[in-house]
């Protein structure tokens, strides 16, 4: 055990949001950024489709806020939606400027497509590989900015003392040491839990480490009974087939060849929001309108080898390489799988939590811009918004605090957990409880819901609980121990499964992405507000209204 270093800010995660956040910092503040992986690897490269801003001369703002919140269900806090839509054009010209290399019209301007529930297409984007031309810049920007980047360390706990933050506690990967990283200030962006369902766009490392370890720390979790399912993924593995392509026009059709949007949406067909076309696609699978009763087709073979092999060349490297389907003739099988949470740790609109010094961008945040619903391509835009707020925020608190001594029991208190799973051995291995927890979040808490799975799946959830106290792990070494870290990920992803099922079993009501097939209404009255949990409880706060009442929410 060691306290490696001290920082004036720490962030936690090298995705989008947290490289953005990085480089707000004030140039002359000692800031480190700390990922359990190489940070090429985050998650943010696999985003596709675009990132939505208001620069075409027709287009408003206030029409992309608008869009926003009805498209979350009016959930989402209105003033932090009218700032990141306000502040989108200056984000994706400054990341034009850093050398992102956008798609273009013939005319030489950004190009942009159309994305569910947008009343106007604009999602900027680099073909279909956005999130990845995007990190791209962010990273080249770190390495000119020498940015200290602590790569493979692996965050387990936020360390506090006298009420504010202290650091992290962290396992350097490599060597297995329980290491101290002492802070004025840190930054929480670690992306979401998709590990928590067995069908998920998600990668392995999406185990909602920052949520679970804020949770922990007594900050409050919010919103997390709204998850989102992707309407187009490809079967078996549920590999993302980007919003993009149905932005380009592409058709989804049933075993019929209907199209059967014209049922659930029939103005926005195809592109309607991903929670109505998510749950079009299963009505159609559950009625017997689907193909092998598991998948129904996206068909892009009518725009074009040009457009296909162009605009959506990762789309169609895919499907050739996964499914041995060639796009241009063929149309894709696709189903609904796991994708983002809109929820998160509960941030105000420039990313502080309750806890001083602690801040949280990115999809591990809930500031709440997304409400019950995120809109395609607003996810991007959320990172390098939030991020960069979330960077001038920690920036000013560490210029106005001394900071606190590192409390270091928090390092004696993590070697000895580490002591303990190890010596438990295989008495029960955590991989099996891993998988049941998968299985049912997937079974159970998933797209439609009613209140006898979700109490199934909360039972089976805190049963698992239990079973966790008592497992161990195989690996006995130090060095690169995977199995320890999965087995505290598994800890972490319990913690959020039972805060997700109990915030999914209170709203009894249907909004956005949380369909309760036995509260099949919207109910303004009783849960127009959002749930916050902590370890003491539940707490509900009001929804921010700003110029757009809530209305029916048609498309």
């Amino acid at each position: 055990m060691e306290i490696l270093q001290h920082f004036d800010v720490i962030v936690v995660g090298a995705g989008l949001a947290g490289m953005r956040a990085a480089l707000e910092i004030d140039p002359d503040l000692r800031v480190a950024v700390v990922s359990k992986v190489y940070p090429v690897r985050s998650h943010s490269v696999a985003a596709q489709g675009g990132i939505n801003a208001a620069i075409d001369p027709e287009d408003k703002w206030q029409d992309h806020a608008f869009d926003t919140i009805k498209g979350s269900d009016y959930l989402a806090d209105q003033d932090a939606a009218e700032l990141m839509c306000e502040d989108a054009p200056r984000v994706v010209y400054e990341m034009e400027h850093w050398g992102t290399i956008f798609s273009r019209r013939p005319d030489g301007r950004i190009a942009q497509r159309s994305f569910g529930g947008q009343g106007y297409p604009r999602a900027c984007y680099a073909a279909d590989k956005t999130g990845r031309a995007l990190y791209q810049t962010l990273f080249e920007q770190s390495i000119r900015r020498q940015i200290t980047v602590l790569k493979e360390f692996f965050v387990v706990s936020i360390a506090t003392a006298h009420g504010q933050v202290a650091g992290v506690v962290c396992i350097e990967i490599r060597t297995g040491t329980v290491v101290g990283l002492a802070a004025k200030s840190v930054i929480i962006a670690t992306g979401g839990a998709g590990m928590m369902y067995a069908r998920t766009t998600n990668p392995y490392i999406n185990s909602g480490d920052g949520m679970a370890m804020a949770y922990r720390a007594g900050v409050p979790l919010k919103d997390m009974e709204f998850i989102q399912f992707h309407p187009t993924t490809l079967p078996g593995m549920n590999v993302l087939i980007t919003e993009g392509a149905r932005g380009e026009g592409a058709y989804l059709y049933n075993r019929d060849h209907e199209r059967f949007m014209e049922r659930y949406a029939p103005k926005l067909m195809e592109v309607a929001p991903r929670d109505i076309v998510s749950r079009a696609i299963e009505t159609e699978i559950s009625e017997g309108r689907g193909f092998d009763g598991d998948y129904v087709l996206l068909d892009l073979r009518h725009l074009g080898e040009n457009i296909i092999k162009h605009r959506l060349s990762e789309i169609y490297d895919f499907a050739l390489t996964y499914k041995g389907i060639n796009p241009i003739y063929e149309p894709i099988p696709v189903q609904p799988g796991q994708h983002y949470m809109m929820g998160g740790i509960a941030t105000d609109k420039h990313g502080a939590t309750e806890l001083p010094g602690l801040y949280a961008a990115g999809e591990c945040a809930a500031v709440s811009v997304h409400g019950a619903n995120r809109l395609g391509a607003n996810s991007l835009l959320d990172t390098l918004v939030f991020g960069r707020q979330a960077g001038i925020q920690a920036s000013q608190f560490v210029r106005k605090n001394p900071g606190v001594d590192f409390p270091s029991a928090d390092l004696t208190r993590q070697q000895d957990m580490i002591s303990r799973v190890k010596a438990a051995g295989r008495r029960e291995p955590y991989g099996a409880i891993r998988r049941e927890l998968r299985e049912t979040m997937t079974q159970y808490v998933g797209t439609f819901r009613d209140e006898p799975r979700l109490t199934k799946a909360l039972k089976t959830v805190r049963a698992l609980q239990d079973r966790y106290a008592e497992a161990g792990i195989q690996d006995q070494g130090d060095v690169f121990n995977y199995d320890l870290l999965a087995y505290i990920e598994t800890g972490f992803l319990l913690d959020l499964a039972e805060i997700v099922t109990v915030g999914a079993l209170a709203r009894k009501e249907s909004r956005g992405a949380h369909a309760r097939i036995d509260y099949p209404d919207r109910d303004d009255a009783q849960f127009l507000r959002h749930f916050l949990f902590t370890p003491d409880g539940r707490r509900d706060e009001p929804v921010v209204i700003t110029h757009y009442q809530p209305k029916e929410r048609k498309y």
